[in-house]
């Protein structure tokens, strides 16, 4: 028997040009999303000591090509890869992506949890103009990481799912000012601030706010707009938020930013 290191994440990437995150247990090595070529998926692995022929599972959230952009190359590439994502979603991935192998593809629904030996991964449907937009909790040894992004609001629903986990990835796209003062034409300004766009960093910490818990430990800030965010002013704008509210940032729970290139180093969940 493996010793149980724990569950381990890097957020390999996370930003509007492209999204992977890296989850291992003893028994499991799976991503969330795969919003790059396999070239530069590789390199990311490579850069935190992983191989990427090693992951067995590949969990899609939605059809955009910000997530799933190298799901076609791993498919095909990786055979034993299993590919999970709902119904609408694999039925709306884009042509580009070639053939899939559909022995590789499993439907896995809505508000469905499932088990892989030391791994539970807990599904929930979020309010994104996709087909069917769903984001992930994983459980291991009592201990629960969760990913929120590309949502317009967090529901109750979706809060009562992950609340007190011990770790997240919660969205903070935008500055509001940013985003109407900048160079995105009225439309998709509307579309990104609509309930089916993106958190904005306000946004963000005020489902924070609403989730975390005493178990809370680390809050991975993702999903940054390269034209209407920077690191610094969603940090900034969350802390002090948080703060206000009498949250002990850095004292009880820390905030780290996500980068759109640059992986996170490997944490482990609930240390």
């Amino acid at each position: 028997m493996s010793e149980d290191f724990g569950m381990r994440v890097s957020v390999l990437a996370s930003s509007s040009s492209g999204n992977a995150t890296y989850i291992e247990t003893p028994e499991h090595k799976v991503l969330v999303d795969a919003g790059f070529s396999g070239k530069r998926l590789a390199a990311m692995m490579a850069s935190i000591g992983r191989n990427l022929s090693d992951v067995d599972s590949l969990f899609i959230t939605h059809e955009h090509s910000d997530h799933c952009r190298g799901l076609g190359v791993l498919a095909r590439r990786y055979p034993k890869l299993a590919v999970y994502a709902n119904a609408p979603t694999l039925a709306a991935l884009p042509a580009s992506l070639g053939k899939l192998p559909a022995d590789q593809l499993h439907v896995f629904d809505r508000g469905a949890t499932l088990s892989l030996g030391d791994l539970d991964v807990e599904s929930f449907g979020v309010s994104h103009d996709s087909a069917a937009a769903q984001f992930y909790q994983f459980h291991h040894d009592d201990h629960a990481f969760a990913i929120v992004t590309d949502t317009g609001y967090v529901s109750d629903t979706v809060a009562g799912t992950i609340r007190d986990a011990d770790a997240y990835v919660m969205e903070c796209n935008h500055d509001i000012d940013m985003l109407r003062q900048g160079p995105y034409p009225w439309p998709l300004q509307q579309r990104i601030l609509s309930d089916t766009g993106h958190l904005s960093n306000e946004d963000g910490a005020d489902a924070i706010m609403d989730v975390i818990g005493l178990r809370t430990k680390r809050v991975y800030l993702g999903h940054l707009s390269p034209h209407n965010n920077f690191k610094s002013l969603a940090h900034a704008t969350v802390a002090d938020l948080l703060m206000q509210q009498g949250l002990g940032v850095g004292h009880d729970f820390e905030l780290y930013d996500t980068d759109p290139e640059v992986p996170d180093p490997l944490f482990t969940v609930g240390a």
